[in-house]
């Protein structure tokens, strides 16, 4: 009976711990960037969803915006044709990008359906409905790249209105040229440009790491807030490199255009998200504005 008791005073304890944050950002807009691992660990993916709905049930307003790479390299190769990166980015010919295309439809829809299985409502899109995310053609270091797009315009207004109506907006990163050609997007450069088109309070990356080291090669020296000024100064002084580097440039973009603070977390940890969101002190490393703090109650 006592040891029955405790338990229930430990859960009481984390739900009271969690309240001043669930307080701080109610109604708050929060962009959810979904990759790495735990979109191919079956458990893992529904662990992420879980997160995401009881965020959305106690207040909070997210959107997801996933990538799905692992799954269109698979596919390429099933068609026959061999995956080709330059620099990091995927080379996107017709008919790679029409498989990508295809893929990205297909995650799109499965999110939705775990989301609605949870009992919230969600609507997927691309970024070609609505007007979404409208792209330039991206070069990497001069080289063409395919169908690759560079985002010069997000129009947020179709996230607004599913929003407005409780829906669960879970987007792919597809946009649209001027003359309404199809481009694949980095999905790191679209959850940014959608979190700062929004305002969001917050911008967190679901990634295959814990978070930013200041020596990658010693665990010991994860960093739990990072100011900008700080991450400049990493990534000035050499200690940033690899996947990370563009991805660090983008978390000081988003918060330098209005997004409260930024959170790197590792996405095969299970509920890593409510972890980090409603725990006093977190999990992985959360990027902040020079006035942000992170811990609001100590």
């Amino acid at each position: 009976m006592e040891e029955r008791i405790q338990k229930s005073m430990e859960k009481a304890a984390v739900l009271i711990e969690a309240l001043p944050y669930i307080q701080r950002f109610n109604r708050k807009i929060i962009v959810v960037k979904y990759g790495g691992s735990a979109m191919v660990d079956e458990e893992l993916k529904r662990q992420v969803i879980q997160d995401v709905t009881l965020l959305k049930l106690v207040g909070f307003k997210p959107i997801i915006v996933h990538g799905g790479g692992k799954e269109i390299s698979k596919w390429v190769e099933k068609t026959g044709m061999e995956p080709e990166f330059v620099n990091g980015l995927r080379k996107t010919d017709a008919a790679t990008m029409e498989i990508a295309e295809m893929v990205l439809g297909r995650v799109n829809k499965s999110l939705v359906q775990l989301v609605e299985e949870l009992g919230v409502l969600a609507v997927g899109i691309s970024g070609k409905d609505g007007g979404l995310l409208r792209v330039d053609k991206k070069y990497s270091e001069g080289q063409d790249i395919g169908f690759v797009g560079e985002i010069k315009k997000v129009n947020p207004k179709i996230l607004y209105d599913l929003l407005e109506k409780d829906f669960l907006p879970i987007v792919c990163p597809i946009g649209m040229d001027d003359d309404y050609n199809t481009y694949n997007i980095n999905a790191d450069d679209a959850a940014c440009a959608i979190a700062r088109a929004v305002q969001a309070e917050k911008l967190a990356f679901l990634t295959d790491i814990e978070g930013v080291y200041k020596e990658p090669s010693d665990k010991s020296t994860l960093i739990s807030e990072l100011p900008i000024s700080q991450a400049r100064e990493l990534i000035a002084d050499g200690y940033i490199g690899g996947g990370m580097l563009p991805k660090l440039n983008n978390c000081i973009e988003a918060i330098e255009n209005g997004v409260s603070r930024v959170h790197i977390l590792d996405g095969r940890i299970a509920h890593c998200l409510l972890l980090e969101i409603f725990t006093n002190k977190g999990i992985g490393t959360a990027i902040l504005g020079e006035k942000e703090t992170r811990y609001y109650h100590e």
